[in-house]
């Protein structure tokens, strides 16, 4: 189980402008700072309801818990005044399979960088170290969707190598 994020080891740490980034794993007390990142666009904003945390508790209770499934932050603490202010976040989920000779994938999920951020290589550091993790991990592969909607974000995965090799499918339940 996580605890406070003081106690939480650094996984990355580089300079970006006004302070530092690190990345670390998320402790619950990060949910509030991570659902507006969650909601802070288009798409999220109609899915995401703050208002009501005991759902989002209960989800991040299984994350924790579950050495499949890691729950990253980044924070930001600037050069001068106050303290670190969580500003990024991404979910890795390892996921064993049958198919490619009995391979495991890694399948990353709602990445987000606060937009000040944004354009400052914050996104694809920690794709970087998710790729590192699942290679670590002894994966064969890591997949994400992406809504059609976010032109940004394709252009992103596919500046990073991502190919979309598959068309994929949801059903709401």
């Amino acid at each position: 189980m996580t605890s406070n994020s003081a106690d939480q080891a650094a996984l990355l740490t580089f300079g970006v402008d006004g302070g530092t980034f690190r990345l670390r794993p998320a402790a619950r007390a990060d949910l509030p700072a991570i659902l507006r990142l969650l909601a802070d666009d288009q798409l999220g904003s109609s899915r995401e309801d703050a208002a009501e945390l005991a759902p989002y508790q209960r989800a991040f209770d299984a994350i924790d818990a579950d050495p499949a499934h890691l729950l990253v932050v980044g924070e930001l603490t600037p050069e001068h005044g106050a303290g670190p202010r969580v500003v990024a976040t991404f979910q890795l989920s390892f996921l064993p399979g049958l198919s490619r000779r009995g391979s495991w994938r890694a399948q990353l999920e709602a990445v987000r960088v606060a937009g000040e951020l944004r354009g400052q290589g914050v996104g694809a550091a920690m794709v970087q170290w998710a790729l590192g993790e699942a290679r670590r991990r002894g994966c064969s592969l890591v997949q994400l969707t992406t809504d059609k909607s976010r032109t940004a974000a394709h252009r992103f995965y596919e500046r990073l190598g991502f190919a979309a090799s598959h068309e994929g499918m949801k059903l709401l339940l």
